[in-house]
């Protein structure tokens, strides 16, 4: 871990695949994780841990399933939103964005359990596969 301060734009500049979180620093036992995304991710549900977003440039949707039914959130850019432990959720970024998650040190990208992984996509990490 950095005893500096580490420049966002620099983080994000050094890395070029989507859905493939880095994580910049740790807080506790929580991971800051930053990521490229465009297009859509999978549907996946955290059974244990809520998952935080922060957008730092674009435009993230989040598709929700709750008990009333679905819904999708729109976070523009500097919007937060907090997806609450054992909600499905599908996140997906139509035109691109930059993200900050914060979860809990070792929390699966793709989440407890998911619908079924492209073969773009690695299934132990949920991470894109570099192509």
């Amino acid at each position: 871990m950095s005893s500096e301060p580490i420049p966002l734009s620099q983080a994000l500049a050094s890395f070029d695949a989507l859905w493939s979180p880095r994580i910049v620093t740790r807080v506790n036992n929580y991971d800051v994780r930053i990521a490229k995304v465009e297009g859509e991710h999978i549907w996946h549900v955290h059974d244990d841990t809520d998952e935080f977003f922060l957008v730092l440039d674009g435009e993230l949707h989040i598709s929700l399933r709750e008990p009333d039914g679905e819904r999708t959130v729109l976070l523009p850019r500097g919007a937060v939103f907090t997806v609450p432990r054992g909600t499905e959720h599908k996140p997906y970024a139509p035109s691109g964005a930059a993200i900050l998650m914060f979860e809990p040190t070792g929390t699966p990208t793709a989440g407890d359990r998911h619908d079924e992984i492209p073969e773009h996509v690695d299934s132990t990490t949920g991470h894109a596969l570099s192509t």
